[in-house]
């Protein structure tokens, strides 16, 4: 839950074992991310999500760390889950392509659902059409969960 570590010895990437597991009365997981945050030379803050393990034996694409789309979707006539995509669990042990071991960074994880229908849209077919529908409000929506961050700090530097 959260923690400052030292940046390994020997300035490597330090490796980050991520896991998450579906909630039963859920959808299935889509893909599990890491989310890098640092701030750079011109003092900017910038962030990144590097896509780490995909559903369905996809593979995270080297060049744009970003997995393929599963083809996961909902039908909106009853909300029910279309195909049989998505997993029960993700997991990997991952290092950070970008690493720079002068830098202070901070990593979480986040892990997506499948698509669902959002709780207005469960409403509306309810309503068997006495509910207008939203034309601002998304019918469909794609839950999330994520971790406490940990921070890495390079050698020498003292500062919290």
């Amino acid at each position: 839950m959260g923690e400052t570590l030292p940046v390994p010895a020997g300035n490597a990437a330090p490796a980050l074992f991520a896991w998450a597991a579906q909630d039963p009365d859920a959808q299935p997981l889509q893909r599990l991310q890491i989310v890098k945050g640092w701030t750079d030379a011109d003092g900017e803050v910038q962030e990144y999500t590097y896509d780490v393990a995909c559903s369905d034996g996809l593979a995270v694409d080297s060049q744009t760390h970003r997995c393929p789309d599963n083809g996961a979707s909902v039908d909106l006539a009853d909300c029910t889950a279309t195909g049989n995509s998505g997993a029960p669990q993700l997991a990997t042990v991952w290092r950070d392509p970008d690493f720079d071991p002068a830098q202070r960074a901070f990593y979480y994880a986040r892990v997506l659902e499948n698509p669902a229908c959002r709780w207005s849209t469960y409403d509306l077919l309810e309503s068997e059409g006495r509910i207008e529908p939203s034309s601002v409000m998304p019918k469909i929506i794609q839950e999330r969960a994520w971790s406490s961050p940990v921070w890495l700090q390079p050698a020498g530097d003292n500062t919290q």
